[in-house]
């Protein structure tokens, strides 16, 4: 997108005045942008209400493939029938089978660490944390020889390879988290803002393609953004993913953490300063070596089946352009039922995470059905799995119901905040895409402001669903709440955001209250409508920067576009 035709764009969504708006090189422009909103506006009483029942006891905490999962297909499902939309999934019906693979630990895991004739066990869960989701299943490692490979970073775009000269093939490679500018900025790395290369997810993706036979990541919780329990936790109980033809070479046949203090001991064992290596691991031109005299047994059994469970999906089909997509989604899953406090409540309700979402999803399907229908269609997805692992997203992303190549953007939401209207909305970590600037003057509109994610180091671009689509290339953004209150300030929209992640963030206490102020919720949920609006009636195309991850894998299918 050129930057004329964000000036236009933005110049159309923020004119107040009803008439006719020329329509940008984009095509983002829409005359309607800041027009009454149809069916009566955004109802704050319908949001309510939707989250009220999506939250309760009796959706049993929203778990994919239980009781709660079929209540919830089955009142999205007709809510979205009831707004007006056409069923878009399967066979012409509400939803899509997503069919995951599960793995589960069963008995112990058996760990030793061999260095310069030692040995000594490992505990799992205590001073290591390891799984599986290869198809061999069951793991019996021995004597597999220990690699350090730094970051575990192959970037040829920034002249960075932690892999160069190293045979890692039947290995375990030990490397560290996130990458090195987290410690060293500014660097080749964008400064301490998490990048693709720091994900774990990555990671253990690089060393599969090298043909290792494991990786452990060495935890440490500021450049990790979570303590060794959420590593712990995250692997006590069964693994997911999406069925893949190539998941052989997909998956390293096992995968886990290290405590940093193992690392340590491990360096110190082998003749090495662990700081030392960290450090020399930060710079440019580092080498991989193999650790001397390490090695590693791994042995667990696992079972492993098939499951399936479901997203929601509805079209609002297009005037003009129907085969042109937009998609709005966000995810209907939560954790079920869990470990009961001392109040005895053990569902995991997902109010805030993520029923303000789908509500939502659900009121903007009745508005747009109620108005003028846009040129391109809007396809709303509630996506399940993403607590997960981004699964229900991912796995639309691999077998698309509408093409990709023509989807011209992907807004999804999460987790909108009940403390008080902001005067802000927000989106999470940094895309380098045309659509954070959209987003920009969709919330001017209504005399709202953009605050960019405050906490880039935590690496949220990648933790939500939308990301799945931008590995697959599409345009796409997660919104999420702003934290400038206009009762309490910014001050205030921290403390409430502090409390939430300490108190309720995947909890049982993430549950409806009836005297939520949904103020905030409204007003974000109408900004998403002018920006999804502007966008389904617009004849151009969102893009990736050219700096961005996926510029060329979207560049790739431009000519499907007509795209320049």
């Amino acid at each position: 997108m050129t930057r004329p035709a964000r000036s236009l764009l933005h110049a159309c969504l923020l004119t107040l005045a009803v008439s006719a708006c020329t329509p940008s090189a984009t095509g983002l422009a829409r005359d309607s942008a800041a027009t009454a909103i149809p069916g009566g506006g955004i109802s704050a009483d319908n949001l309510a209400r939707h989250l009220s029942v999506l939250a309760s006891d009796a959706f049993e905490g929203r778990a994919p493939t239980t009781e709660g999962e079929r209540r919830t297909v089955a009142y999205i499902s007709g809510e979205f029938a009831k707004a007006g939309l056409q069923p878009a999934g399967d066979d012409g019906g509400w939803t899509q089978a997503v069919t995951l693979e599960r793995s589960t630990i069963v008995g112990p895991v058996r760990a030793q660490l061999h260095v310069g004739g030692a040995s000594r066990a490992l505990a799992n869960g205590d001073d290591i944390a390891v799984e599986t989701l290869h198809p061999d299943g069951s793991v019996d490692l021995r004597g597999a020889e220990l690699v350090f490979a730094g970051y575990g970073i192959t970037a040829p775009e920034l002249d960075w390879d932690d892999y160069a000269g190293l045979d890692v093939a039947g290995k375990v490679v030990v490397v560290l988290i996130n990458d090195p500018d987290f410690e060293t900025a500014p660097g080749r790395f964008g400064g301490r803002a998490l990048t693709w290369y720091g994900r774990w997810t990555y990671k253990y993706e690089e060393a599969a393609r090298r043909g290792a036979a494991g990786v452990l990541i060495v935890h440490e919780t500021a450049p990790a953004a979570y303590p060794w329990a959420t590593v712990r936790n995250g692997r006590a109980g069964p693994q997911y993913d999406i069925v893949r033809a190539d998941a052989g070479r997909h998956h390293l046949p096992m995968r886990g953490w290290m405590q940093r203090h193992v690392a340590e001991q491990l360096f110190r064992d082998a003749g090495r300063d662990f700081e030392a290596e960290k450090t020399r691991a930060q710079q440019a031109g580092f080498r991989g070596e193999v650790i001397d005299g390490a090695t590693l047994d791994v042995a667990f059994a696992v079972e492993r089946d098939r499951i399936t469970t479901h997203n929601v999906l509805g079209v609002l089909p297009g005037a003009s352009r129907p085969d042109e997509t937009v998609i709005l989604s966000g995810h209907w899953d939560s954790f079920g039922i869990g470990t009961a406090g001392e109040d005895g409540d053990a569902i995991i309700n997902g109010a805030v995470d993520n029923a303000t979402a789908v509500a939502s999803l659900i009121e903007l399907a009745r508005v747009f059905a109620a108005g003028e229908r846009p040129a391109r269609s809007l396809l709303f997805i509630a996506l399940t799995a993403e607590e997960n692992g981004l699964l229900g997203a991912t796995y639309y992303a691999a077998n698309p119901l509408r093409p990709l190549e023509t989807t011209a953007g992907v807004l999804n939401m999460e987790m909108w905040s009940p403390d008080g209207e902001t005067r802000d909305i927000s989106s999470w970590g940094v895309g380098r895409v045309s659509l954070e600037r959209d987003l920009v003057a969709a919330a001017a509109v209504d005399g709202r402001t953009y605050s960019p994610d405050p906490n880039l180091e935590a690496g949220f671009f990648y933790r939500a669903d939308h990301f799945a689509f931008a590995q697959a290339g599409v345009p796409a953004i997660t919104i999420g709440p702003g934290m400038d209150q206009l009762d309490g300030g910014v001050e205030g929209g921290r403390a409430a955001r502090a409390d939430y992640f300490a108190h309720r963030y995947h909890q049982p206490g993430d549950a409806f209250d009836a005297s939520w102020d949904m103020a905030g919720p409204t007003a974000d949920t109408r900004t998403v409508y002018r920006l999804a609006a502007a966008l389904a009636d617009g004849d151009g195309w969102p893009r990736w920067d050219d700096d961005s991850e996926f510029h060329a894998r979207r560049a790739a299918s431009d000519a499907v576009r007509g795209a320049d």
